[in-house]
């Protein structure tokens, strides 16, 4: 099983094999960690997304799927992109929020890195409770831990982040 760690900082900033990026559909681009990982890691990134686009996922990256490119600037050596789910009080789409960690876990795998970078997937403007975030993020990454990963690295933007997936890492 993969050792898991909690960092608050900047995602962009990781010396890891494999950073996750918490993608819209489109794999071109958007706000917050998406938004962040394309400005560092550069145009590199963008050009491999608009190829995956189109060839494989012309109508964009599903919810829960994974897909890698290379990292362009970034200190990592890939990202792999991952679209979570939209938080809805009405409907349960936990299964999509542990798939995305899941599936990240298989690319990763496949491409035998060692340590991954996770954000707190649908957290930030797709509105998921932190804490549930946080929850179903562990205990995920603790039941699919890829073979050859040997530290998934969750990395918290603020404290409060931080504080809740420490808490959660606890319980």
């Amino acid at each position: 099983m993969a050792r898991i760690t909690l960092v608050r900082g900047d995602i962009t900033a990781q010396r890891v094999d494999a950073v996750v990026n918490a993608a819209n559909s489109s794999l071109l681009g958007g706000g917050g960690v998406d938004g962040a990982i394309h400005r560092k890691g550069g145009p590199e990134i963008l050009a491999a997304c608009r190829e995956l686009r189109a060839s494989h996922y012309g109508g964009g990256l599903p919810t829960g799927q994974a897909v890698a490119t290379p990292a362009g600037r970034l200190e990592a050596r890939w990202v792999i992109h991952t679209v979570g789910p939209v938080w809805s009080a009405r409907e349960d789409r936990s299964e999509l929020l542990a798939s995305c960690y899941r599936e990240s876990l298989r690319v990763a795998g496949e491409l035998a890195a060692r340590t991954v970078a996770f954000p707190a997937i649908s957290t930030g403007v797709y509105g998921w409770p932190m804490a549930d975030g946080a929850r179903i993020a562990l205990r995920t990454v603790r039941e699919a831990s890829a073979e050859s990963v040997e530290e998934v690295r969750f990395v918290l933007f603020d404290e409060a982040a931080y504080e809740v997936f420490a808490e959660a890492a606890d319980a």
